[in-house]
């Protein structure tokens, strides 16, 4: 069966995320659970150790607290509380914690400090807290205030709105710890009131990544029991989050949940008398012996198993001596190192479980990693076909040895697949799936074999691979196409190192840049050297990988779109440029040059620079809100200039008011000024004017998609079809600016620029091929990526664009436009790649070429990354650097599905079956 090479790679890709789905399902281990009960069964509490004399204890204990109150502050930092902050606008909780009843703790949360979104502005916490205090009909209240995580994805952790903020949550936390107090009066019972984060804040306002100020936040256990006498100073101790679930199980009188990996603090209990003391340790250890003896077969290897086994005889013996009534200096030095001897216990098994966490399924990885490495594999061998002129390859679907390798190979799978599951200690995510979607899942891993083997003999058989044309292997390589391969097999072999990956976006300016200066030696030869050297004579037989524009001997085809301004019978030259138009060709790599280096200074990312301020910084800060605003004005106005010289009437009045919309928006929240405010007092959600936006946003891609559709269906019109693309691409730019924070906007803006300069005085005149070109956007959208400010880090993320226009968290809609903005670079630069070959070429194979290049080169990163990161999957990083890294690339060759598909659909050419 014939395909076309867009579709063929559009498929490749599609099959190409599944695995990258398994293997991503594989490596991220699912968490350590209990199988020793079901929902509706209620354990007996552990008895109390003896040994010879019976104990009296053998149900859960009393409850500690009377009333719990858990106030959590959403992406509340350490230093928050503790620090300069803390002081200045926290001064009761301050007094609390250094004076006042209470221990203090800094909770380590586990990375990667991810929390799911919802929108909940805090007054609606606050409104019936009153009347909730003065009721009586509760045990424990939960208080989830989130506007603090707002403030510090919008503003960051400078923001003068952090402190009303702090201050606000100082005022209900005194208010919340006044009504127990008053109440513990009259009841004669202590009450718990809990502060806690669930995760903290980085220094641009977001989280997701494990640095300090992310992973650390606050917790504070505040109640009369906790009395301190005079000069007792109490320091925040290190814990760990988890910790927190077994300390209120027991401070409430209910048992342990089963699937917690946290120990108790043991300052919330060591006021109580010895025995109680010993029997919430002795709890708490039973609890976490159990969950290991479930999750690890070796379980009695393990040393924390062993110190609990030692604790408990010793426990045992103590309560044997207590029970007989000995009040003796052995009773208390006895109970002294039991309870040092369970601390010790739950410290090691609570390390145990958690490293248990990082148990990966390697069979669903392994099952993964072998259906990316045979699509990687085929389109290597599909480049002789899938670049020809026709743009098309064989798929040998039907012939008889397919036929014969497909069934050996799929019996020879579900062999293996039959043995792996029943003889596997752990759980594994693909062998828990259904036989029918196993086995279809082993049915494209034998058919993608039988392909690859059919591939490899028409290689052999015809004796090349890779030369600069597959139709005339001689055909040298320019210095760009090294540039190229170069760049690609560098960024590759980059990612095997854990320094590389946090600053990958120095290996794209470093690409970029050098790109720019291959184009510059490029054009200067053909300006000054002319016909006497002349590298690029673009016959059809001379192009690079394939020739997108049509050859001069081929009367076959027209004339040649790709230079209009070149006579009929001319070669590819810079020469038949006028003068104006020669030295703006000259002077564009500089200028493309000086732009990235603009936007370098715009958001520092990565890990090592990025606490340098860089304009970004400057520009959100509150003092130079005038300035910022001028900036986002002028980068709209360029951004319409830009887009609107190739769109419809009506699509440009659309993209005027959309942008208007856009920097009203920004004034609505507060972001930018207009000329005539002084101030930002009145901010509100700005709900309807993003709305207003997305409506033009809809409006031109509308348009686009029926002109695309008038074009292929009615009327088959060139003219038609390049204007519909390009309003498509004009509506993804709109999109772009209104989620863009106003900051950001000067980066949309010269990506536009730097894509209408490489159009019009490189790709055009020096006939690049589409797999140059494509290949070009692919680096500077992949630049562009990191010149928003994102990084390899989760905490880069910017949520609060999943908001916009949206007054509540709406799942697919939030997720879609925080994936778009993360992703905008590529997907502009795609977009973009797409119109322009639709454009500018009158070669049908253009687009499948250019699909084809695209989900290659996408396709090398993620599949040499998945066999990196399985090999690294102990480094001491894996958790912090490589794993984060891993999610970005398999959201980025989704996002390749979507492009290649769109691609596909965009593509006018024939394919024979």
């Amino acid at each position: 069966m014939r395909l076309g090479s867009g579709t063929f790679a559009a498929c490749c890709v599609v099959i190409e995320v599944l695995g990258v789905a398994l293997f991503l399902r594989g490596f991220f281990p699912a968490p350590v659970r209990s199988s020793s009960r079901t929902e509706h069964q209620a354990e007996p509490p552990a008895p109390e150790p003896s040994t010879g004399a019976s104990s009296n204890w053998t149900k859960l204990p009393p409850p500690l607290f009377s009333k719990v109150v858990i106030m959590l502050i959403d992406a509340l930092r350490d230093d928050f509380v503790f620090g300069s902050k803390g002081v200045k606008f926290m001064p009761y909780t301050t007094y609390l914690v250094e004076k006042g009843a209470s221990h203090s703790f800094v909770a380590e949360a586990k990375p990667p400090t991810v929390t799911m979104p919802r929108v909940k502005v805090d007054d609606n916490v606050t409104r019936h807290l009153d009347k909730v205090l003065k009721r009586g009909d509760w045990d424990v209240l939960i208080l989830h205030y989130l506007g603090l995580d707002h403030i510090g994805h919008i503003s960051g952790p400078s923001s003068p709105l952090i402190g009303h903020k702090l201050s606000e949550m100082d005022n209900i936390l005194m208010k919340i710890h006044t009504s127990l107090l008053s109440e513990e009066r009259e009841n004669l019972s202590p009450n718990l009131l809990v502060l806690c984060g669930d995760h903290g804040m980085s220094e641009t306002g977001s989280h997701g990544a494990s640095s300090m100020e992310e992973v650390n936040t606050p917790l504070i256990l505040i109640s009369s029991a906790f009395e301190r006498k005079p000069g007792d100073i109490r320091h925040p101790k290190h814990v760990q989050q988890t910790d927190l679930a077994a300390t209120l199980a027991i401070g409430l009188g209910l048992p342990i949940p089963e699937n917690s990996v946290g120990s108790l603090l043991f300052p919330s209990i060591e006021g109580r008398p010895v025995r109680e003391q010993l029997r919430f340790l002795h709890l708490n250890a039973v609890q976490l012996s159990k969950l290991l003896q479930e999750n690890v077969p070796s379980y009695k290897k393990e040393p924390g198993f062993e110190q609990f086994k030692m604790a408990e005889r010793l426990h045992g013996n103590w309560i044997r001596l207590y029970l007989e009534e000995n009040t003796s200096e052995v009773l208390f030095n006895l109970g002294t190192k039991v309870r040092r001897q369970y601390l010790d216990a739950l410290r090691t098994l609570s390390l145990s479980l958690s490293r248990q966490v990082a148990q990966y399924d390697i069979y669903s990885m392994l099952v993964g990693t072998v259906m990316v490495l045979e699509v990687l594999t085929l389109l290597l061998l599909s480049i002789p076909q899938a670049l020809s002129s026709k743009a098309e390859l064989e798929v040998p679907l039907w012939s008889p040895v397919f036929s014969l390798l497909f069934y050996l190979m799929f019996l020879v799978l579900s062999a293996l697949h039959v043995i792996v599951c029943t003889s596997a200690e752990s759980s594994c995510y693909f062998c828990g799936l259904s036989w029918l979607m196993a086995g279809g899942v082993m049915v494209l891993i034998s058919a993608l074999l039988c392909a690859v083997v059919s591939a490899l003999a028409k290689v052999f058989a015809s004796g090349k691979l890779l030369s600069k044309n597959p139709t005339h292997p001689n055909s040298r390589w320019s210095e760009l196409d090294v540039v190229i391969l170069l760049g690609t097999m560098g960024h590759v072999l980059s990612l095997g190192a854990s320094s590389f990956i946090e600053e990958e976006h120095q290996t794209w300016y470093f690409l970029v840049n050098t790109l720019c200066l291959a184009l510059c030696h490029e054009i200067y030869r053909n300006c000054f050297l002319g016909d006497d050297c002349e590298p690029r004579r673009c016959s059809h037989g001379e192009r690079g990988f394939v020739n997108t524009a049509p050859a001069l001997q081929d009367g076959s085809i027209g004339h040649d779109e790709l230079e209009p301004h070149r006579a009929s019978k001319s070669p590819t030259s810079l020469n038949t440029l006028r003068g104006w138009e020669k030295w703006m060709a000259m002077a564009s790599p500089w200028v493309i040059l000086t732009c990235c280096r603009l936007l370098r200074s715009l958001n520092q990312t990565g890990v090592q620079w990025a606490h340098r301020p860089d304009l970004g910084h400057w520009l959100t800060s509150s003092d130079h809100k005038a300035e910022l605003s001028v900036l986002a004005a002028l980068s709209l106005i360029m951004i319409f200039a830009l887009v609107q010289r190739r769109c419809s009437l009506t699509s440009k009045v659309a993209m005027a008011l959309g942008l208007l919309g856009v920097y009203c928006y920004r004034a609505a929240i507060g972001n930018v000024l207009f000329p005539w405010q002084r101030d930002s007092k009145d901010i509100s959600k700005g709900l309807i004017e993003a709305r207003f936006v997305h409506v033009f946003v809809l409006g031109i891609l509308f348009t686009g998609t029926k002109d695309l559709l008038k074009s292929q269906v009615i009327a088959a019109d060139f003219t038609i079809k390049t204007v519909g693309l390009w309003e498509i691409y004009g509506g993804v730019s709109l999109l772009a600016a209104l989620l863009f924070r106003p900051h950001n906007l000067p980066v949309l803006a010269f990506s536009l620029l730097i894509q209408t300069i490489m159009a019009e005085f490189v790709w055009k005149p020096l006939r690049h091929d589409a797999a140059e070109i494509t290949v070009m956007h692919y680096w500077f959208g992949q630049a562009f990526f990191y010149f928003q400010g994102n990084s390899n880090n989760i905490a880069t993320v910017d949520i609060s664009a999943g908001f916009v226009g949206l007054d509540t968290y709406v799942e697919v809609p939030a997720v879609f436009l925080t994936a778009f903005a993360t992703f905008a670079g590529p997907v502009l630069w795609a977009s973009h790649l797409v119109s322009f070959l639709s454009s500018e070429t009158s070669s049908g194979s253009a687009l499948s070429h250019a699909c084809f290049c695209y989900a290659l080169i996408c396709s090398f990163p993620v599949s040499a990354y998945i066999i990196l990161v399985t090999s690294l999957r102990y480094h001491l990083f894996i958790w912090s650097v490589f794993s984060p890294k891993l999610l970005y690339e398999g959201m980025h060759i989704l996002i390749t599905a979507a492009i290649c598909v769109f691609f596909t659909a965009m593509d006018q050419t024939n394919t024979k079956s």
